[in-house]
């Protein structure tokens, strides 16, 4: 479960998956110019979309949730933003490699 005040931001175009922690960090503060240290999770995909890495600041450093499918790919919604807001609800959706219905979302970022 998120913490409450926790926002999901789904990055809209493909990263390399060699990325670790500073990287996609650094991703988030100069492409998505959000703050990599505000506490937010951040989820990145490949360009195939079979894997997803989740960066987020957890008090006292980085962790990254890591994940591929097996079998399809992750139905990230198409934007021509380069972050939309998700709520967890949507996030666990997106991990089961179901599609995420954005109309509904307001928050959008770049």
């Amino acid at each position: 479960m998120i913490r409450p005040g926790v926002r999901v931001w789904l990055a809209t175009s493909p990263v390399d998956m060699r990325r670790s922690f500073d990287r996609l960090a650094e991703h988030v503060r100069t492409i998505l110019c959000h703050d990599p240290l505000c506490g937010h999770l951040f989820v990145f995909r490949n360009r195939s979309a079979e894997r997803v890495k989740i960066l987020w600041w957890d008090q006292d450093g980085f962790a990254i949730y890591y994940k591929r499918l097996e079998r399809g790919a992750f139905q990230f919604p198409s934007s021509g933003e380069k972050s939309i807001a998700i709520d967890s609800r949507q996030l666990i959706k997106l991990l089961g490699g179901l599609p995420v219905d954005i109309a509904d979302n307001v928050s959008r970022h770049g």
